[in-house]
């Protein structure tokens, strides 16, 4: 639905008027349970269109659940990565160990692995028919009163709602227009990242190749034939503020980590300077004493961004939605409803974010003696753990919505 004429909207006293922003994961999904529950839902989204593509992403858990009341739990199937095999190099390329990845998830098969692109298509497909959709324009400024939100757009236009949803990723500039700077609740976790595609010139197909120096990962992500997932991360004590926000000093930075990588890695670099989706980062969390301020609340990423070393950013994000649109169909009051999102997500969401400390942060050891560690586990192992061992994955109990009319 792409309306912009707000007096073709039907609003009444019980219908509340729901703005999100952000169209990637926690957006739509959230939007798909607030018209469930009866609500007028608009997502805005600066970009210009849906961004498909984008690495592969986890959904486990307490997230499955989510996705099958959602009934794309099929779809998602369909679209699962079902990788093979991942592979361990040394600093020569050397194979310090090969193991079987298909039993990294659950013994059911319940824990999937998507392109983040085919996630967030599916979302908006599920709802694009029922919920209005502002592509190109993002929240100038809030003016919160007792009768709701001013909302005025990048685009000029003026619209009124009951409460505002930042669904706008880590960098979040609702977050940001509300609390305050990011640097009061970002946690940098002492790494640095770039990921983006290039040519499958290395016959791989359906596994992961990954080599390592102290401080130092390189990896290819080979989800099918043609495409690769390319990933470098290093370790930085501080984080290169300047680099994120010049995307050029961000390769410079990146070659000169990697000048005297062995193995592919030089290629990597290459491929990584024309490259025309490269996407740096630094690996951190968001963490807030409070996910909300009067009409206004924050879900997924903008709230409790877990970092990728926890792998569970979009599965907190569909899992946070779920709760929070329950919430609102319970309670009228929007403080009421706040407060028991709050409550019924934050003890879940610091159970995974604690997930930083094991796992899949392990794959990158910053010391000669920590990699030696590493590397002697990977060798007794025939098969990766399987993440469903942690029980924080499925630790949230989701409340049930009503039957739908």
């Amino acid at each position: 639905m792409t309306s912009t004429d707000p007096s073709t909207r039907v609003s009444t006293p019980e219908r509340r008027e729901v703005l999100i922003s952000g169209a990637s994961i926690a957006g739509p999904a959230l939007a798909y349970w607030l018209h469930r529950s009866g609500c007028a839902v608009t997502v805005v989204e600066k970009a210009g269109a849906l961004r498909g593509g984008g690495y592969p992403i986890d959904i486990r858990g307490t997230a499955v659940e989510v996705v099958r009341r959602m009934g794309v739990l099929p779809q998602l199937r369909d679209a699962h990565i079902d990788l093979r095999r991942f592979t361990f190099l040394d600093a020569d390329g050397a194979t310090v160990a090969s193991v079987d990845a298909r039993a990294a998830g659950s013994p059911e098969g319940q824990d999937l692995e998507v392109r983040r692109g085919d996630l967030a298509t599916i979302l908006h497909t599920l709802v694009r028919d029922d919920v209005e959709f502002l592509f190109n324009d993002s929240i100038d400024t809030l003016d919160q009163s007792a009768r709701g939100v001013d909302v005025t757009f990048r685009s000029g236009r003026q619209r009124t709602f009951d409460v505002v949803i930042g669904a706008d990723g880590m960098h979040s500039a609702t977050r940001n227009s509300l609390f305050g700077p990011e640097e009061q609740f970002h946690r940098y976790l002492g790494y640095c990242f770039a990921i983006f595609t290039m040519p499958n010139t290395f016959g791989l197909s359906q596994e992961i190749m990954m080599w390592n120096t102290p401080g130092r990962a390189a990896a290819l992500y080979a989800v099918g034939d043609d495409e690769l997932h390319a990933f470098l991360n290093f370790h930085r004590p501080q984080p290169p503020l300047a680099a994120l926000r010049n995307p050029d000093a961000q390769r410079d930075l990146v070659a000169s980590v990697f000048a005297d990588a062995g193995w592919e890695v030089p290629a990597l670099v290459d491929a990584m300077h024309t490259a025309d989706d490269l996407f740096f980062d630094t690996a951190g969390q968001i963490r807030m004493p409070h996910w909300s301020r009067g009409r206004v609340a924050l879900v997924g990423d903008a709230a409790y961004a877990p970092s990728f070393l926890t792998g569970q950013g979009s599965s907190l994000a569909l899992a946070g939605a779920y709760t929070l649109a329950h919430a609102l169909a319970a309670h009228r009051d929007h403080t009421a409803a706040f407060a028991a999102y709050e409550h019924g997500v934050r003890a879940f969401v610091a159970m995974n974010q604690a997930l930083v400390d094991k796992g899949t942060a392990t794959l990158f050891p910053i010391t000669a003696e920590a990699l030696e560690q590493r590397d002697t586990m990977l060798r007794g192992l025939v098969t990766m753990p399987s993440a469903t061992e942690r029980p924080a994955h499925s630790a949230l109990k989701l409340p049930e919505f009503a039957p739908v009319p």
